[in-house]
């Protein structure tokens, strides 16, 4: 469940249980390259394999990454179709990747906003990494934080009406266990690419007390010498949950 209980004296960073990464760059590095974006999204795809690749090589049990916002649909639709066929490709592609790492796939978001052929290789993807327990790549889809502390109101709001919840009962734990993912811990340490300086609506809830990297790297030139930098990074640092050191 996700950790809403007081949070423990202030010590040294150890390495890492949970990373989450914000992919950014992507359009960037294609525009650099005199390429359209779809080429900056394919190239991103080595990178999420050289993450998930480092993260087991470290002993990382948790990667999320945020693959699509709910703020994306505005995109044009040219670019949303490209989107969309890639991850469906990446998903039907990658299964073998997963196995050989002993990897287990998640998702969390609107799921239902996806294309169906899209939910259907996702569906397929995680039943068949359902039983790896080692580690967990999760893929924030359709997702927004804002959305998903929506939506855990709205499911306790349901509990009030009913009567099964009184409304003085709820709590940082009880909201918590209404997110997308409650059993997955909170992330570390929450990476950044591309060097923007905000986290773009991405797990508000659980990002409260991680440890923050920006690296200008953009996401398709990101590889495992740069998740190593980040880690190293996180182990100098001092985790103070809003203590004192």
């Amino acid at each position: 469940m996700a950790n809403a209980s007081t949070p423990a004296p202030a010590e040294p960073a150890k390495s890492p249980t949970h990373v989450a990464i914000i992919m950014d760059g992507n359009g960037r590095w294609a525009k650099q390259r005199g390429l359209i974006r779809s080429k900056g999204h394919e190239k991103g795809t080595e990178s999420v394999r050289a993450a998930i690749r480092a993260c087991r090589k470290l002993g990382i049990r948790y990667l999320t990454l945020y693959a699509f916002s709910v703020e994306n649909w505005s995109r044009p639709k040219a670019e949303i179709d490209a989107l969309m066929a890639l991850l469906k490709k990446f998903l039907r592609d990658e299964v073998k990747e997963l196995h050989e790492n002993k990897v287990r796939l998640r998702a969390i978001g609107r799921l239902s906003d996806l294309p169906e052929s899209v939910r259907h290789e996702l569906t397929k993807a995680m039943q068949a990494t359902e039983h790896y327990t080692e580690a967990t790549l999760v893929l924030a889809l359709s997702y927004g934080g804002r959305t998903e502390i929506a939506h855990a109101a709205q499911e306790l709001a349901r509990q009030v009406k009913a009567g099964t919840l009184d409304p003085e009962a709820i709590d940082e734990a009880s909201i918590a266990a209404h997110l997308y993912a409650p059993d997955i811990p909170d992330p570390d340490l929450m990476i950044r690419t591309s060097g923007e300086m905000r986290i773009s609506n991405f797990l508000l809830w659980q990002l409260s007390y991680s440890e923050l990297y920006i690296t200008d790297t953009l996401w398709p030139d990101f590889r495992e010498e740069h998740m190593v930098k980040a880690i190293e990074e996180y182990s100098r640092r001092h985790r103070r949950f809003g203590g004192l050191v």
